[in-house]
C-alpha cells in the first residue's frame, strides 16, 4: 500500500510548500439503510471535469491541466453518456492513460448492475465535486450543495469515487456530511490511508494506481466487480468504519507503488520545474 500522506508530504516539502495537514477524525457518522438496495435510488459522485473544447489537452495521456480545473459543484445527465474526464488532477500518469472512462466513472458498470436489479434505478444526473485543499470550503460549501443535489434527484444512497490524493479527502469529507444527513456512502477509491484518515463509514478500496478507483482499463469483468464490492457494501456494512479491500491485483509486481510523488525518483531540475508549475497553478486558482 502507498502512503500518500507521507508520499505527498515528501513531495510537496522538497518544493518548499509547508506541511498540509490532511483531514483527520475518530467520530464516524453512519446511516443506516432505510431500505434494501433493490429498491434504492443510487447517486454517482465524482471529482472529473466536463471536457471543455476551449482549452488544451484534455484526452488520453494530457499533462496535468490546471486550466481544467472546476471550483463548484455540478450536474450533468448521466445520458447521453457525459464526457468527464481527469486532466485536471494528479493522477498515476505513468500507469494509466485514462484512455477508459470506466475506471474513474463507473457508469456502464452501474446500468448493468440496475439491468440486474441490484438497485432500483440511478439518479438521472451525475454530481461533480470540486477538489479542494481547503477542507473548510469541502465543508462549509460544496458538502452542501452537493446534498441538495442528492435530495432533489431523490436519491437514497451514494456513490463517490474520487482520482487524486485530494480528490480521496474531498469525497471523504463529503460523504461524512451525507452521512450525517441519512444518506448511506460508500467510498470507491486507492488512496487508503487519506480515507481511513478522514473516516468513512463505508470504504471499497482497490490497491490500484490512482484514477482506476473504478477497476483496471479496458476490463469489463475488473470494472463490474469492482463495483459489485463496492455496492455490497451498503449491504454488509454494519459498523462506521468498515474498510473492504477488492481482491484483484493491479499485475504481477509492485513497481509501480514507486512512481508516483516519489521524491527519490526526481533530480534537482524536475524538482524546480514542478515548482514552477504548481506556482502557475496557484495563480490561475487566483483569477478565479
Amino acid at each position: 500500500m502507498i502512503k500518500y500522506i507521507e508520499r505527498t508530504r515528501a513531495y510537496y516539502a522538497a518544493q518548499g510548500y509547508p506541511a498540509y495537514q490532511w483531514a483527520s477524525n475518530n467520530i464516524i457518522p453512519f446511516a443506516a439503510m432505510r431500505k434494501p438496495l433493490s429498491e434504492c435510488r443510487v447517486a454517482l459522485i465524482t471529482t472529473a471535469a466536463p471536457y471543455r473544447e476551449d482549452l488544451p489537452d484534455q484526452g488520453p495521456g494530457a499533462p496535468y491541466n490546471g486550466a481544467a480545473k472546476f471550483y463548484n459543484v455540478y450536474t450533468v445527465p448521466v445520458t447521453p453518456y457525459p464526457d468527464l474526464r481527469i486532466a485536471h488532477v494528479g493522477y498515476d500518469r505513468k500507469h494509466c492513460k485514462a484512455d477508459d472512462s470506466n475506471t474513474w466513472l463507473p457508469l456502464k458498470a452501474l446500468y448493468q448492475a440496475c439491468k440486474k436489479k441490484v438497485f432500483a434505478n440511478l439518479a438521472s444526473e451525475v454530481i461533480g465535486v470540486p477538489t479542494n485543499r481547503s477542507q473548510r470550503i469541502t465543508i462549509t460549501q460544496d458538502a452542501p450543495k452537493t446534498l441538495k443535489h442528492v435530495q432533489a434527484l431523490q436519491a437514497d444512497v451514494a456513490l463517490l469515487v474520487p482520482n487524486c490524493p485530494v480528490c480521496h479527502q474531498s469525497v471523504s469529507l463529503i460523504a461524512r456530511y451525507l452521512e450525517g444527513h441519512e444518506i448511506p456512502t460508500v467510498v470507491m477509491g486507492c488512496a487508503r490511508d487519506i480515507v481511513e484518515n478522514v473516516g468513512v463509514p463505508r470504504f471499497c478500496w482497490s490497491d490500484f494506481p490512482l484514477g482506476h478507483a473504478a477497476g483496471k482499463p479496458h476490463d469489463a469483468d475488473s470494472q463490474t466487480a469492482t463495483l459489485a464490492g463496492a455496492l455490497q457494501l451498503f449491504t454488509t456494512a454494519q459498523d462506521a468504519g468498515t474498510t473492504v479491500q477488492s481482491s484483484q491485483v493491479w499485475s504481477n509486481n509492485d513497481d509501480w507503488k514507486q512512481d508516483f510523488m516519489n521524491i527519490e525518483n526526481l533530480s534537482a531540475e524536475q524538482i524546480e520545474k514542478l515548482k514552477g508549475e504548481h506556482e502557475k497553478t496557484r495563480a490561475m486558482k487566483k483569477k478565479e
